[in-house]
């Protein structure tokens, strides 16, 4: 047993290495056998209820000014969340410095974090308490257009949520819980075989991101990579194989 895991373990390691770029035949992948880019983001339903948010140019002067430097001094995980509301801009500053649009490229776009290839395999989902103008439900964040759509609104989601994050009560009781998917092929589409350690790294630039902008805004974060996988999936409705959970952030404003 105890050389079966080891086995096991330093299997694993491999995912780390970039060995397996050299075993990569890319002359294969589908981007070089001509099919189509997979889309850059999911579209709404027809009929989804959209927010529109607010944009760069109208924030508030004030809004992120916090020095970078000072920001990281104080960057900690927080687990523990006051009960004020986020506002709106507050939120949208936090998806804006995660996932957000700077400019479009031809059938790309050009991002806030790094991403390899420019692939950009994550969905932003929200499960929202407490934000200032939204009701409580599961909301995803359209990137291109700086909006978010609701998905659903199922009956106790602070508990889900909490239930689907290993019973880590604190995922349910921030203003807000970001919740981010993979959706593999975006980036396998171009990496194949070498895609599982670059969506893992993209994944740790979003999540920094948002530790350092939550700092910025007097709120709190803390990334949590354990959790229940088929609740997660679940709670957004996701099939567990195309796309899934591949991380968790809950955010609220600091205690005083």
């Amino acid at each position: 047993m105890i050389e079966t895991r080891k086995e096991r373990i330093k299997a694993y390691r491999e995912y780390l290495k970039d060995s397996i770029r050299m075993e990569t035949d890319f002359d294969t992948t589908d981007q070089n056998m001509g099919v189509a880019m997979p889309p850059i983001e999911k579209e709404p339903a027809e009929n989804a209820q959209i927010v529109i948010l607010p944009t760069p140019d109208v924030w508030s002067d004030s809004l992120g000014s916090m020095p970078i430097r000072v920001a990281m001094f104080s960057r900690k995980s927080r687990r523990k969340y006051s009960q004020e509301t986020l506002s709106l801009e507050e939120l949208s500053y936090l998806l804006w410095v995660t996932q957000g649009v700077r400019r479009k490229k031809e059938n790309v776009t050009l991002r806030t974090v790094p991403s390899a290839g420019n692939r950009h395999a994550m969905e932003t989902y929200l499960a929202v308490f407490n934000v200032e103008g939204l009701e409580e439900g599961i909301y995803r964040y359209l990137p291109s257009k700086h909006q978010l759509v609701l998905e659903r609104q199922p009956d106790n989601l602070r508990q889900k949520t909490a239930a689907a994050a290993l019973d880590q009560t604190f995922a349910g009781k921030s203003a807000v819980t970001f919740i981010w998917t993979a959706i593999p092929y975006r980036m396998e589409w171009r990496y194949v075989e070498a895609s599982v350690k670059v969506i893992a790294m993209d994944a740790g630039h979003v999540c920094q991101n948002l530790y350092l902008a939550c700092e910025s805004i007097g709120a709190g974060t803390c990334a949590i990579a354990a959790y229940q996988q088929p609740l997660a999936d679940q709670l957004l409705q996701v099939d567990g194989e195309d796309e899934f959970v591949v991380y968790m952030a809950p955010v609220g404003k600091q205690v005083k």
